[in-house]
């Protein structure tokens, strides 16, 4: 079921479980790969081109983490930055299932799975996704099952 979200500003209560919402692709440089590994995750397949030859990898790929973060980019861009977003209180599971490689180009697709209000904090609902990162070849590289809090609609607005 795509119910993808079609208003300008979201709610807790505008996502129901079933929706989907996907990102704009975007293409992964070569040299974004070398920097970020620089700073976060200096490994030799994600920094040097000719020793990621001799990986497991056959090749220079990004750091997982990097994926993740741009899986979360693509999310922000997608829907959260137009959100009553409060953050998250974590992840269930993370999983690294193919590389990414330079020139890649990732798309992120983002299902909603459980919607609840927080009693602890009433005026804030939960919510709990599951993200997907497809490259350029519909190939699934990496899946994230998120938690997410955003606040509920002011009562005296009008969804």
């Amino acid at each position: 079921m795509d119910t993808s979200l079609e208003k300008r500003f979201y709610y807790w209560e505008d996502f129901i479980v079933g929706q989907v919402m996907v990102s704009e692709p975007y293409t992964v440089t070569e040299e974004e790969i070398i920097e970020f590994a620089e700073k976060y995750d200096p490994q030799r397949f994600h920094m040097d081109p000719e020793l990621a030859k001799d990986s497991i990898f056959n090749g220079l790929i990004a750091s997982g983490w990097q994926t993740a973060s741009l899986m979360m980019r693509m999310a922000c861009d997608a829907y959260i930055l137009n959100s009553s977003s409060n953050g998250s209180p974590g992840l269930e599971s993370l999983k690294w299932l193919k590389p990414v490689r330079p020139r890649d180009t990732l798309m992120t697709k983002i299902e909603v799975l459980e919607t609840r209000p927080l009693s602890s904090k009433p005026h804030l609902g939960i919510i709990r996704c599951q993200w997907q990162c497809f490259n350029q070849h519909d190939e699934l590289t990496t899946t994230i099952d998120a938690w997410g809090m955003f606040g509920k609609r002011p009562t005296n607005e009008v969804s």
